[in-house]
């Protein structure tokens, strides 16, 4: 039911151009090969025709690209560095805390239920 209302809609759209309800696959095999053969392959195209291809680029825009927007960068100054270091001691040793104190908890449990000793 869905190819018919494609094809529907399809005919519907040449009819509305013009053209004749002809489709590539009614025309005779001879013409249909000497229209392939008259596109041109995507590798000799120009690149701003060609799909998916960019122009080329200048030799080092992309360095200097990228030194241009790491001047914008607000870097963290010494003070910034040394408490983003100090929070993230402190976190692991919490953490490292927590997790020793569960593994000592636990330990009975798992040697006696699920080791079986």
């Amino acid at each position: 039911m869905a190819r018919e209302t494609r094809g529907k809609r399809r005919a519907q759209k040449r009819a509305a151009r013009g053209e004749e309800s002809k489709t590539v696959a009614q025309k005779p095999a001879a013409q249909r090969a000497r229209v392939r053969q008259a596109q041109q392959r995507p590798g000799m195209q120009a690149p701003s025709a060609q799909t998916g291809r960019r122009e080329p680029r200048q030799r080092g825009k992309f360095v200097k690209e990228s030194i241009a927007e790491l001047r914008k960068v607000e870097w963290p100054n010494r003070g910034q560095v040394i408490q983003g270091t100090i929070v993230v001691i402190i976190a692991c040793v919490i953490v490292g805390v927590f997790l020793y104190g569960a593994d000592q908890a636990l330990k009975p449990f798992v040697r006696t239920v699920l080791l079986g000793q």
